[in-house]
Order: structure tokens, then sequence, then C-alpha cells
């Protein structure tokens, strides 16, 4: 059976000559888009494009197959546009997984707005940073940290410029006075939380080319995210987050961020949905709204 997210990429990876920007246009990781055209040419028998490290091009097979493709999706589309209404796909019920932290500090109000803009609309909240299994769990979308290489679902990148930082609050500074390299970490407390299972305590800094691993101690640990940024604020030791999760905490003056000439981690914000057919209207405004409120966060972060 032909995947209707596979026949719409190949469509437009034939427009665009180009697998790259296909999937740049999508929102995805071209090895996705490049899964999607091996489906389709496992479906239909065929080859559809001769492509090398160098160039892309439509196979004989693939040029006369292309218009059949894009009168497939004309059609669909004209069949949906004859369904619904302008509101049809901003009403109904949308389930969303977020983590904790994000999601109650940050996102909360951002669904809260769309909300009301969408009154027809209802939201369904599950905060947890246990990763939700998109195809087993009862959600639509969700947002998840992390680069994402798995091309059996749809990923819309939401700040992929995202890192984590070293913070604590400011009396814990005065009273500690911080690190003054990454190795002095291990004379301090650390705040560490559980990531995939495992204690995440062992913090990845850099500079100048240099990758500083660092295996820290804790006083507290914690399964929930949120609990180690709230440790932070009360001056209990060091943490290592998502920019993202402590920024406002930064802004107010909560917290103060630690060795800031060291980048941590890379940790992208995706949106991701089991299926191309699922990103709905609403799902594609909620994307839109999301990233809106998390780019101008990044300024500081990108301009240090």
């Amino acid at each position: 059976m032909l995947r209707l997210e596979d026949l719409t990429l190949f469509v437009r990876a034939a427009a665009l000559n180009s697998f790259s920007e296909a999937a740049r246009e999508a929102g995805l990781q071209p090895g996705q888009v490049s899964s999607a055209i091996k489906r389709l040419e496992t479906a239909l028998n065929i080859r559809l494009f001769a492509r090398s490290t160098r160039s892309l091009r439509l196979t004989p097979e693939g040029e006369a197959w292309l218009p059949f493709a894009q009168q497939m999706l004309d059609t669909l589309q004209k069949g949906l546009d004859k369904i619904r209404t302008p509101d049809d796909e901003v009403q109904g019920t949308l389930q969303i997984s977020v983590p904790s932290d994000l999601g109650r500090n940050l996102l909360l109000s951002v669904f809260q707005e769309f909300r009301r803009r969408h009154p027809a609309l209802r939201l369904r909240l599950l905060f947890s940073d246990r990763p939700a299994d998109v195809f087993k769990d009862p959600v639509d979308v969700a947002f998840r940290y992390g680069s994402n290489d798995d091309a059996s679902f749809i990923s819309l990148p939401v700040a992929p410029e995202n890192r984590r930082v070293l913070v604590a609050s400011p009396q814990w500074i005065a009273d500690n006075g911080g690190p003054k390299t990454p190795e002095d970490l291990v004379q301090y407390n650390a705040l560490t939380y559980v990531l995939r299972g495992r204690l995440f305590d062992r913090w990845t800094l850099s500079a100048n080319g240099v990758v500083h691993d660092i295996n820290v101690r804790s006083t507290f640990m914690s399964d929930d995210a949120e609990v180690i940024r709230r440790l932070a604020i009360a001056g209990e030791g060091i943490a290592f987050k998502s920019w993202l999760d402590v920024s406002e905490d930064v802004r107010a003056g909560r917290l103060s961020v630690l060795l800031p000439e060291y980048l941590g981690d890379n940790v992208p914000l995706n949106m991701i949905c089991p299926h191309r057919k699922q990103l709905s209207t609403a799902v594609r405004l909620l994307h839109e709204a999301v990233k809106a409120r998390c780019e101008p966060l990044l300024v500081p972060l990108l301009s240090n």
C-alpha cells in the first residue's frame, strides 16, 4: 500500500531535484526522505531515481510515473477541500506530550493562548520526562529533546540550536564561589536527574575544540527534571539544564550561568508525530506557536 506522505515527498524531491531540499522543506532529516523513496520503489517494484553522491535525477520510469503521482495528490486535495470547512482541523481533541519542566514552566502559557485562539479545540496535556512512544501511547504529537535520526516518524524542528548550560542560584555562587574550569565541577554538589532510564551524571562541555567529560557527584537526584531546576533555584547546587528550561530563571535573576565560555551538549527540541497524515492544521499551527515562543529565548544563548 502506498503512503500518502511518501508520495508527497517523491513529488517534492522530483520538483526540487534534491532529497536534502525536500527534507528541509518538510522539516525532516534527509534520511527520512530517502527511506520514503525506498518504500515507494519497493511498493511499485521500479526505481524512481538514479542517485549518486553528487547528482539526483528521475529514471525513465520515475519520469513516466511522476504526473500520475501528482494527479493522485491533486485529486485527494480537491476531495478534502470539498468535505472540510475552514475550522474543521482546529477542533476536536489534540493530545500533546511534553517534558515536565519545559511543559509546566514555558509551554503551558503557549498552550493556553493557543486554546483561546481556537475555542473549539480541546487539549490533553501529558507532562512527563519519560519519552512518549508516539505509536503506542495516546498522543498525537510529542515535544522531545535530542537529535532525531529515526525515519519511522515525522519530526519538525522547534529549537535546533538549544544547548545545556551550567546554572546555580546567585546565593549559592556567593557562598561557594563556583568552578573556574570544567574539571572543578567535581569539587561541588551537582544536581542530577534520570535521562533515558540512566542517571545523567557525566557532563560534557567544550571550548576551542577541546571536549571535557566530567563525572559529577550529587547529593540530590531525581527522575523529574523540574525538581532539579527547583533545587538549583533553592541554592542546593549546580544543575546542567537545557537553556529553554532555565532561560526565564536566568532572565529573572533566579539562576546564573556558570562557565558561559564553555558549550554544553546540543539538545535540539523537536515536535514529532507518527505519520504525515497527522500533520493537521491544528498541529502545524501549534508547531508555529511553540517555535515562535522558543526562538527569541535562544538569542542570548547564540550571542555568547
